[in-house]
Protein backbone atom coordinates (compact mmCIF):
# COMPACT_ATOMS: atom_id res chain seq x y z
CA UNK A 1 0.00 0.00 0.00
CA UNK A 2 2.96 2.66 0.62
CA UNK A 3 4.57 1.68 -2.45
CA UNK A 4 1.28 2.55 -4.13
CA UNK A 5 0.75 5.89 -2.30
CA UNK A 6 4.93 6.89 -3.05
CA UNK A 7 3.75 6.24 -7.08
CA UNK A 8 0.84 8.60 -6.61
CA UNK A 9 2.77 11.44 -5.06
CA UNK A 10 5.27 11.17 -8.06
CA UNK A 11 2.28 11.04 -10.56
CA UNK A 12 1.15 14.79 -8.75
CA UNK A 13 4.63 16.34 -9.23
CA UNK A 14 5.71 17.62 -11.77
CA UNK A 15 2.67 17.88 -13.90
CA UNK A 16 2.20 20.88 -16.03
CA UNK A 17 -1.06 22.46 -16.31
CA UNK A 18 -3.20 23.14 -19.40
CA UNK A 19 -4.10 25.90 -21.15
CA UNK A 20 -7.59 25.73 -21.52
CA UNK A 21 -10.08 28.06 -23.98
CA UNK A 22 -13.39 27.75 -23.39
CA UNK A 23 -15.53 29.51 -26.83
CA UNK A 24 -18.46 31.04 -25.76
CA UNK A 25 -21.64 31.25 -28.50
CA UNK A 26 -24.84 30.09 -28.45
CA UNK A 27 -25.29 28.31 -25.16
CA UNK A 28 -23.60 30.81 -22.82
CA UNK A 29 -24.59 30.04 -19.66
CA UNK A 30 -23.42 26.21 -20.13
CA UNK A 31 -20.15 27.96 -21.51
CA UNK A 32 -19.68 29.98 -18.08
CA UNK A 33 -20.60 27.33 -15.89
CA UNK A 34 -18.45 24.83 -17.81
CA UNK A 35 -15.47 27.21 -17.57
CA UNK A 36 -16.09 27.77 -13.43
CA UNK A 37 -15.92 24.45 -13.22
CA UNK A 38 -12.65 23.60 -14.67
CA UNK A 39 -11.26 25.99 -12.76
CA UNK A 40 -10.98 23.28 -9.64
CA UNK A 41 -8.18 21.78 -12.07
CA UNK A 42 -5.93 24.08 -11.55
CA UNK A 43 -5.58 24.72 -15.18
CA UNK A 44 -5.23 28.03 -17.24
CA UNK A 45 -8.66 28.89 -17.97
CA UNK A 46 -9.53 31.48 -20.45
CA UNK A 47 -13.00 32.30 -22.23
CA UNK A 48 -14.02 33.99 -25.34
CA UNK A 49 -17.06 35.52 -25.69
CA UNK A 50 -17.85 35.27 -29.77
CA UNK A 51 -19.62 37.71 -31.76
CA UNK A 52 -23.25 38.15 -29.38
CA UNK A 53 -23.28 40.17 -26.77
CA UNK A 54 -23.34 38.64 -23.05
CA UNK A 55 -26.28 37.80 -21.43
CA UNK A 56 -26.58 39.82 -17.92
CA UNK A 57 -28.64 37.54 -16.19
CA UNK A 58 -28.15 35.96 -12.26
CA UNK A 59 -26.77 33.06 -13.39
CA UNK A 60 -24.20 34.34 -15.93
CA UNK A 61 -23.29 37.45 -13.91
CA UNK A 62 -22.34 35.52 -10.96
CA UNK A 63 -19.95 32.56 -13.50
CA UNK A 64 -18.32 36.25 -14.64
CA UNK A 65 -17.53 37.18 -11.22
CA UNK A 66 -16.25 33.79 -10.13
CA UNK A 67 -13.96 33.14 -12.89
CA UNK A 68 -12.47 36.93 -11.84
CA UNK A 69 -11.96 35.82 -9.08
CA UNK A 70 -10.15 32.80 -10.27
CA UNK A 71 -7.96 34.92 -12.55
CA UNK A 72 -9.50 33.61 -15.43
CA UNK A 73 -9.23 36.04 -18.36
CA UNK A 74 -12.48 37.08 -20.35
CA UNK A 75 -11.98 38.87 -23.79
CA UNK A 76 -14.58 39.53 -26.13
CA UNK A 77 -14.92 40.41 -30.35
CA UNK A 78 -18.16 42.00 -29.34
CA UNK A 79 -17.15 45.65 -28.03
CA UNK A 80 -20.50 45.54 -26.56
CA UNK A 81 -18.93 43.07 -23.73
CA UNK A 82 -17.65 45.14 -20.93
CA UNK A 83 -14.02 42.48 -20.82
CA UNK A 84 -11.07 42.95 -22.63
CA UNK A 85 -11.15 43.38 -26.51
CA UNK A 86 -9.81 41.23 -29.08
CA UNK A 87 -10.66 40.78 -32.76
CA UNK A 88 -11.46 37.83 -34.26
CA UNK A 89 -8.51 37.72 -35.94
CA UNK A 90 -6.64 37.92 -32.98
CA UNK A 91 -8.69 35.73 -31.03
CA UNK A 92 -7.81 32.82 -33.48
CA UNK A 93 -4.20 33.46 -33.68
CA UNK A 94 -4.12 33.47 -29.78
CA UNK A 95 -6.09 29.84 -29.72
CA UNK A 96 -3.27 28.06 -31.24
CA UNK A 97 -1.14 28.17 -28.27
CA UNK A 98 -4.12 26.47 -25.78
CA UNK A 99 -3.74 22.72 -25.40
CA UNK A 100 -8.08 22.02 -25.37
CA UNK A 101 -10.64 24.24 -26.63
CA UNK A 102 -14.06 24.13 -25.86
CA UNK A 103 -16.92 24.98 -28.28
CA UNK A 104 -20.31 26.05 -26.81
Amino acid sequence: MIKNAKVFEKLGRGTMAKKVAVIVRDRQDEALRMAVGLTLADDEINIFIMDKKLESNEANDLNVETLGDMDAKIYSNNPGNKVEQMSTEEIAKALTAYDVIIPY
